[in-house]
């Protein structure tokens, strides 16, 4: 019923199976972000509530092209958690974070330089408390300047291919990531 109901809405579920993975995750991260509840991936009382009070609102309402987008965005990627690092790698078979970044937003017809530092000299650039689902984040890591980046998906997390973990979703505060964060920008406004 759930991902029905994300499904008729325009987010992206992949298979109606009733199993409740990354991807369906994903979709309720972005609901959660688009009705203003801390987006945590978890359907409590107050997200069931929305589905359950507002189905009829929710399935009928017409998503905007923009957020359709972004939702696709962070499904994508999603999909691809458990994938080796590989570096240079550009590809479902191995991926490094920029490599990755392109990836996903090429699955939307959406053009990105190679490598993270170029792909940081577009879009707009944000600050983390405008962070939206889809937007890419930027840390300087083995480089200085922007030497990594990944996805944001919302609730304080984004998503990226790790050299360690391959591609994995970690938490933007956390004691590594929060002292190498560099900036974030929007190419999905």
């Amino acid at each position: 019923m759930l991902q029905q109901a994300l499904s008729h809405s325009g987010l992206e579920v992949g298979e109606i199976d009733g199993i409740f993975g990354s991807q369906t995750y994903a979709a309720v991260i972005t609901l959660q972000d688009e009705y203003g509840i801390e987006p945590d991936g978890i359907v409590g009382e107050e997200t069931w509530g929305i589905i359950r009070t507002g189905g009829k609102t929710l399935v009928s309402r017409a998503v905007d092209r923009n957020t359709l987008i972004k939702s696709r965005i962070v499904s994508t990627a999603a999909r691809y958690l458990g994938v080796p690092y590989v570096w240079g790698g550009v590809t479902p078979e191995g991926f490094d974070c920029s490599g990755f970044v392109q990836f996903v937003y090429a699955m939307q017809g959406i053009s990105l330089p190679r490598t993270a530092d170029m792909q940081y000299e577009i879009g707009a650039m944000i600050a983390s408390r405008q962070l939206q689902p889809g937007d890419i984040v930027y840390f300087s890591t083995y480089a200085p300047g922007p030497s990594h980046n990944g996805i944001y998906i919302g609730g304080g997390r984004f998503i990226s291919a790790t050299s360690s973990r391959g591609i994995v979703i970690d938490r933007l505060d956390s004691s590594y990531w929060g002292a190498r964060y560099f900036g974030a920008q929007r190419i999905v406004r």
